[in-house]
């Protein structure tokens, strides 16, 4: 992805997250230059990946395949592993009509995915097989806002504004904006971008960008390049 188009997405972004009423962290809009001269207090961020989040899955073509997130808060894998202490993560997704977020599962990661505004939201859902693999053949069960919902394999629910979706580690799952635009918050334990998303097709979780021009803000990709 180009550095432009990314700059782009962020404002178009902050515009559609602000239309529903809510407003990103401070930090948000720090350039570069203030995130560098902050280092020495913003380890949580940096450590906890806190920030934007733009991805192609290295496929170059974002509107097809691509999702834009904002990491709001994240906790510590220690304390999970340890049973106490900060658990847990909260993210803000927006998923463009008819935008795949391509299937895939997690390993440790259980989330509520929410339709906080905007269209409908689809997820498309498999089961795992006995591995943990992708299984065609696996349907399961979901808590759909508390309440219980058995899926055939490769069902694709659909969640208006309000309505939610617990998904548990080894639940298979994509998912996109049917009908329009949609502003999606996810609750979930503590995530790991990096370790903790099992593709079922091979790409990657990252964009690779060409710099032609400078970043409006870092990406939580750019952390180690630029604030190392």
């Amino acid at each position: 992805m180009k550095r432009s188009q990314i700059n782009d997405i962020m404002a178009e972004a902050d515009a559609f997250i602000r239309s529903f009423g809510f407003v990103l962290p401070p930090f948000a809009y720090w350039t570069p230059d203030e995130m560098k001269a902050r280092r020495a207090e913003i380890d949580g961020i940096v450590s906890g990946g806190m920030g934007w989040d733009v991805t192609d899955y290295g496929q170059g073509k974002f509107d097809e395949l691509g999702l834009f997130l904002f990491t709001l808060r994240n906790g510590r894998l220690s304390d999970l592993q340890a049973g106490g202490g900060m658990c847990y993560a909260e993210k803000l997704l927006i998923s463009k009509k008819d935008q795949i977020s391509p299937m895939h599962r997690h390993y440790l990661k259980a989330e509520d995915i929410i339709n906080r505004g905007g269209a409908t939201m689809a997820i498309e859902l498999y089961g795992s097989a006995e591995d943990g693999s992708f299984d065609e053949t696996a349907g399961g069960t979901v808590l759909c806002d508390g309440i219980a919902r058995a899926f055939k394999p490769g069902e694709v629910l659909l969640f208006q504004p309000g309505e939610s979706v617990t998904l548990m580690p080894g639940d298979w799952h994509a998912f996109w904006g049917e009908g329009g635009d949609v502003l999606i918050g996810e609750v979930s334990t503590v995530n790991d971008d990096e370790t903790d998303n099992w593709f079922r097709a091979p790409i990657g979780r990252f964009a690779e960008i060409d710099e032609d021009v400078a970043p409006t803000h870092l990406l939580v990709s750019d952390y180690k390049t630029w604030l190392s």
